[in-house]
């Protein structure tokens, strides 16, 4: 299939986000990266991301036409896009958490990391596939490998999902099929700011808490489940 953007697989690399950006800003091309292997991965806050057994490494780098306010929505974007990719090829339902991560039955089986500048978005997934003794707070998708070539369908399908809600506009983001995927929403959650119940996510992305002092708008920063309501 024809797509707009350029796909590149490579069997291992240090970074699929440094790949991916650097390619974009060579060619002016939207680029897909994708890795079998990822040697350097990181998380949100320069986080490392453990290996499992088999994983889904992916970057996506483009600059999308919305305006600079409106990039926080493209995380929750990005994770309602995994999320539909997933259940397309292995029929899992994955649950959101605020902002962008990705659970199955509580346990962490993937993320997003969202890096921007002014020349370039580069959009990160990394999703555990197979992982037969994840830690404690981890988990998998699968029981067993999906063979080859399957990481790539995963991830093409994703991005295709996801270049449809960026073309679609900040405006048009589908919000209500967000709030129906988030699991923070309605729970007790800490954040920098103190403790609350997670109300709403609001059309700008922010997470909506509401404690004894009133309603606050939570843009970034870690949100724990304190479980409860």
């Amino acid at each position: 299939m024809d797509t707009d953007y350029d796909i590149v697989h490579l069997d291992e690399v240090a970074s699929t986000q440094d790949e991916a950006s650097t390619a974009f800003r060579r060619s002016g091309v939207s680029t897909l990266v994708i890795a079998d292997r990822q040697l350097e991965g990181r998380g949100r806050s320069g986080r490392s991301w453990l290996p499992p057994d088999e994983a889904m490494f992916a970057s996506f780098a483009t600059m999308p036409a919305w305006e600079l306010q409106d990039h926080p929505i493209i995380p929750l974007l990005a994770a309602l896009a995994i999320r539909r990719s997933l259940e397309v090829h292995t029929g899992v339902v994955v649950d959101v958490k605020w902002p962008n991560d990705l659970l199955v039955e509580g346990a962490k089986v993937g993320g997003i990391l969202v890096e921007g500048s002014a020349d370039a978005v580069t959009i990160g997934c990394g999703i555990n596939l197979v992982w037969a003794d994840p830690p404690a707070y981890a988990g998998a998708v699968l029981a067993g490998s999906g063979g080859t070539g399957f990481s790539i369908d995963i991830a093409r399908t994703w991005v295709d999902a996801l270049g449809t809600m960026l073309r679609e506009g900040a405006a048009g983001w589908p919000i209500d099929a967000y709030r129906a995927s988030c699991v923070t929403i309605g729970e007790r959650v800490r954040w920098d700011g103190g403790e609350g119940i997670a109300a709403d996510v609001g059309a700008d992305g922010a997470l909506v808490v509401v404690d004894s002092a009133g309603q606050h708008r939570v843009i970034s920063g870690d949100v724990h489940l304190l479980g409860g309501s």
